[in-house]
């Protein structure tokens, strides 16, 4: 957890995290248990991805900016839960989480680190969901905790007339 923040504003960090870790449990339980009654995984993408549709439709204010939508979807409690570092300028928000506590959950629950990279892949289509209801916005996953590396990295790119 960043050091800098005070420890009963820490305890608050905590709290959320665990609140998400319960979270990405449910999916767990729900994911594993729908591909053992022979579902694959489309069902959950086109669901995350519908979830992010309606956030980007309702949570979020309708802007072209870059640096306005990183103000929204970046709030405190997000740095401060994902551990994020961001850069923004006029054409790329770059976001680079330090801490995943859906990631820290399911390595709780498995150490199946494909199906891990998997449930990944899934969440990240609420924030592409989030992203396809901007039109001047791309989406862009680079490294992830899930597939072991030491960060996630998410970019969205303004589009270029």
């Amino acid at each position: 957890m960043y050091s800098n923040i005070p420890e009963d504003r820490g305890q608050h960090i905590k709290d959320l995290r665990d609140g998400i870790e319960h979270r990405a449990t449910w999916f767990y339980y729900m994911f594993t248990e729908a591909k053992k009654r022979g579902l694959d995984s489309e069902f959950a993408h086109d669901a995350i991805k519908k979830c992010g549709c309606f956030h980007g439709q309702n949570k979020y204010t309708k802007t072209s900016d870059l640096k306005a939508f990183e103000k929204e979807f970046v709030s405190d409690n997000v740095r401060n839960i994902f551990e994020m570092d961001t850069e923004c300028t006029d054409d790329k928000l770059e976001i680079t989480f330090h801490h995943c506590p859906l990631v820290a959950a399911w390595r709780k629950l498995t150490d199946d680190e494909e199906l891990i990279a998997e449930m990944c892949e899934i969440a990240m289509d609420g924030d592409r969901g989030i992203c396809s209801q901007f039109e001047d916005f791309t989406f862009h996953l680079g490294k992830t905790i899930a597939k072991g590396d030491s960060i996630c990295e998410v970019t969205f790119n303004k589009n270029q007339d």
